[in-house]
């Protein structure tokens, strides 16, 4: 059928009338981006617990801190979508093992359990110190937490190390299944070409971490400008380093899936040209234009061993372009993939709504929940303790 207006939402070209309507709306495309802020920020962690680089110790335990808030709020787009959450816990209750959204729901809740158990060896010594000084409910709340084991020798706290090296080991695979299941959901998908790619769970994974460590830099600048201590600069180098080179190989295997999506020259693939030229061209200029644009100031600050407050300034306007830049990515693989009719010779364009249960408000106030929750985690667990510093094993 050939249309210019739909009731929910033009289109041009060929157009079956059941697309008119765009059924996974903008809390499919947080869905995702938090999922990948979580990896980001583990993977931080994990470069201090398990790969034994000093420069990350600073943020270690605060991207722990940071990974689990953020994790506690992954499924929440998915339940406002669904309409009935409750009709959620048929997966779990019923799993199809052949859909991967069916094992989402086991990967997610194994992945929140690592994070907590890996928190609570990282956090032990500081949780029975704040045990035996707090007093009224919150020091009832700390010493149940100590389990009722209050040994903080340094043969217990090398038990705990081990425990959490462990642990961090077995989440670096975990966080990859977790954020690369996204990847793959979409990727599998072969009746959408700009979907259909085997890339696609590289790319989700690889742009989840630069989006995660972008987070981590703006939360750590931000935490310290707030308690009035100086950034630490071999940290923020080294997550300078580490973002330019995540950066780089997602820009590299985004390349090589466009130019090779349009060198096949595959059924369709004139659609998708103008669907890059039309409906999705500024969130295409949003997520090249600023990947590219803090790609150069990464080169410009490594190169030239930039220190001190611009440093600071720049890593920090970085983490935000490169957030921004992910999230653009996001819309653009969700939005885009729906905006190309079945039939390969029309196109939509979405428009999200404001208000409602999936509208801009509520994306809003999900992804403002896990801010105020590490805000509290923080208050209750501090990753900034001295004597967490001062105790090595962490």
């Amino acid at each position: 059928m050939i249309g210019t207006m739909a009731e929910a939402a033009p289109y041009v070209g060929y157009v079956y009338p059941n697309e008119t309507d765009i059924p996974w709306s903008v809390l499919i495309v947080i869905y995702p981006y938090i999922t990948g802020l979580v990896a980001g920020a583990f993977i931080v962690s994990s470069l201090y617990h398990v790969f034994g680089m000093a420069q990350y110790k600073p943020v270690a335990r605060f991207a722990l801190l940071t990974a689990v808030s953020f994790m506690f709020f992954v499924p929440t787009p998915l339940l406002l979508h669904l309409g009935n959450p409750q009709r959620a816990f048929n997966a779990v209750l019923t799993p199809h093992w052949t859909s991967a959204m069916a094992a989402f729901s086991y990967v997610a809740g194994f992945y929140i359990c690592l994070l907590l158990l890996e928190i609570w060896f990282a956090f032990r010594a500081d949780i029975v110190a704040k045990s035996k000084t707090t007093q009224g409910p919150l020091g009832t709340l700390y010493r149940a937490l100590t389990l009722g084991s209050d040994d903080i020798s340094p043969r217990a706290l090398a038990i705990d190390h081990k425990f959490a090296f462990a642990l961090a080991m077995i989440g670096i695979p975990a966080a990859g299944g977790l954020h690369g299941y996204v990847g793959f959901l979409f990727g599998s998908v072969k009746a959408r070409e700009w979907w259909s790619s085997d890339l696609m769970p590289i790319i989700f994974l690889l742009s989840a971490i630069v989006s995660g460590i972008g987070l981590l830099v703006v939360l750590y600048v931000a935490y310290s400008k707030v308690r009035k201590v100086p950034v630490d600069a071999d940290c923020m180098k080294g997550l300078a380093r580490t973002m330019w080179a995540f950066l780089l190989v997602v820009l590299v295997i985004e390349g090589l899936e466009l130019l090779e999506m349009f060198y096949k020259r595959l059924e369709g693939i004139d659609m998708v040209q103008r669907l890059i030229e039309g409906p999705i061209w500024y969130s295409m200029l949003i997520q090249w234009g600023g990947s590219l644009a803090v790609l150069a100031i990464l080169t410009v600050l490594i190169v030239f061993k930039i220190r001190g407050k611009a440093l600071e300034t720049w890593m920090t306007v970085s983490g935000v372009g490169m957030m921004v830049a992910v999230l653009a990515m996001r819309w653009n693989v969700v939005i885009g993939g729906q905006e190309l009719s079945k039939t390969m010779k029309g196109l939509l364009t979405y428009y999200p709504e404001i208000l409602g249960h999936e509208g801009l408000l509520a994306v809003a106030l999900v992804f403002t929940c896990p801010f105020i929750v590490l805000w509290l985690i923080t208050r209750f667990l501090s990753p900034w303790e001295p004597e967490a510093r001062k105790e090595g094993t962490s």
